[in-house]
């Protein structure tokens, strides 16, 4: 619902400017509740409301959760519920309901990349998923990820397959996961004691949130507690399909705009403008959905059969997915990375050099290179700055390689091979001297 600001509160100013912050937020999420509820077009985080609704009028169901008050996906928000031209007509065959938290949420339901702050599900009220929509792989940019038009396809699918129901619903039933361990998100350890399973309107609302990135952050914390190495299916989530080789058009339902040279999904045979009809037995609405099947695909390796129409004929592909294939997947962009770069990299926040910047310290193109872009000042995500690191630094080794290309590298490695107490030995280069610093591997 409300992303966290990390605000220094080291004098009285800073104090007053996080208070007004929050008070600004509280506002926010409020004037929206009441000007939902009094438009009267979306019901207002109320699903057995919906379910209800969907039952009396044979509808599916549209469920958005929306982050509040996210800027980062106003435009397309506004854009849906200003009764785009493009959706419009497609939301009125469709019983609406907006969900701006996930306390209480059905976690058996809505099982998707809780990184997102915009997601969409379209289902019917047998709980049988349609589809899924809602994709980025930056912080801000959503360009490339998801569009109207695309959104509009999604919808248009899902009422196709909700004509069919229930002749398909042996297919759509692998569009739902396994029971997961904890029903709904304030029944994690580390969210239990804090959280209920409505919001707290007669209160604080905001801090009564549940975030979408908690239950991606509760499942992290539950493999620490339990001394696990961090599986890849947590630490690589819903895996995007640009990392097999895979660009699909965000204005279509999964239609591919090109395929990167020597990739897995080059290497199945994949190329600009097939329609990808079926993968893995589902039916893809969006690019979230393809995720949704990668995600259940093995990090031990994999084939997923598709079938996809190239130039009005039918054909068939095999996508081979070789082991520890969700590694090529990048991480760095996601809200829940910070709590790993505390864990990991004792609070950096490293970044790629440009080829200019590697020609410029006489760096090997295929070696590491990460320049500091941030080191934190305050604990707990102090210890690289307590170790030595500077901002603008550049990383060179750590623990003794020299192969990790990117930030998301560096963190995999760490979580993957050391334990906590256990120290990493890293190799800085600062004006053009190396510098050899130890780095303590956090719990």
């Amino acid at each position: 619902m409300v992303r966290v600001t990390l605000v220094s509160a080291l004098v009285a100013g800073a104090l007053a400017t996080c208070a007004a912050a929050a008070q600004t937020r509280e506002e926010k999420v409020r004037s929206d509740k009441q000007k939902v509820e009094v438009q009267g077009y979306w019901i207002y985080n109320d699903l057995p409301k919906a379910y209800e609704d969907a039952k009396k009028t044979g509808k599916p169901i549209i469920a958005v959760l929306r982050c509040l008050p996210c800027e980062e996906c106003v435009k397309l928000d506004d854009e849906l519920i200003d009764a785009d031209e493009r959706v419009k007509p497609l939301l009125e065959r469709f019983v609406r309901v907006r969900l701006v938290s996930t306390n209480g949420l059905d976690l058996s339901l809505f099982q998707f990349d809780t990184d997102q702050s915009f997601a969409v599900f379209l289902f019917n009220a047998d709980g049988a998923i349609y589809g899924r929509f809602g994709t980025r792989s930056h912080r801000k940019n959503w360009v490339g990820d998801v569009s109207v038009d695309g959104m509009a396809k999604a919808m248009q699918g899902a009422l196709a397959l909700h004509k069919n129901y229930l002749s398909n619903k042996a297919e759509l039933a692998l569009k739902r996961g396994p029971m997961p361990e904890f029903a709904r998100p304030e029944l994690f350890p580390n969210l239990k004691d804090k959280y209920q399973a409505t919001l707290d309107y007669k209160g604080q609302v905001v801090q009564s949130c549940i975030h979408c990135h908690q239950i991606g952050d509760a499942l992290r914390d539950l493999a620490f507690r339990r001394k696990q190495k961090l599986p890849e299916t947590i630490l690589f989530p819903y895996p995007h399909p640009k990392a097999i080789g895979l660009i699909l058009d965000p204005k279509e339902m999964a239609t591919v705009l090109s395929v990167e040279a020597g990739s897995p999904a080059d290497k199945a045979g994949f190329k600009a403008g097939d329609v990808i009809r079926k993968l893995a037995g589902q039916t893809p609405l969006s690019i979230a959905d393809v995720q949704w099947v990668l995600n259940a695909a093995s990090p031990a390796g994999a084939e997923l059969k598709a079938d996809i129409m190239r130039g009005g004929k039918a054909e068939q592909a095999i996508l081979k997915l070789e082991p520890n294939w969700r590694q090529r997947d990048d991480i760095a962009w996601r809200s829940s990375t910070w709590g790993l770069r505390r864990k990991a990299l004792g609070g950096m926040f490293l970044v790629d050099l440009t080829e200019e910047e590697r020609a410029q310290a006489k760096l090997d193109p295929k070696t590491t290179a990460l320049r500091v872009e941030h080191v934190g000042q305050y604990a707990p995500h102090d210890l690289a700055n307590r170790a030595g690191v500077r901002k603008n630094d550049i990383l060179i080794a750590f623990d003794g390689r020299t192969d990790l290309g990117r930030e998301t590298d560096v963190i995999a490695y760490a979580l993957r091979n050391k334990q906590p107490g256990e120290r990493l030995g890293m190799t800085l280069l600062r004006g053009g001297q190396t510098h050899t610093l130890s780095l303590a591997f956090t719990d």
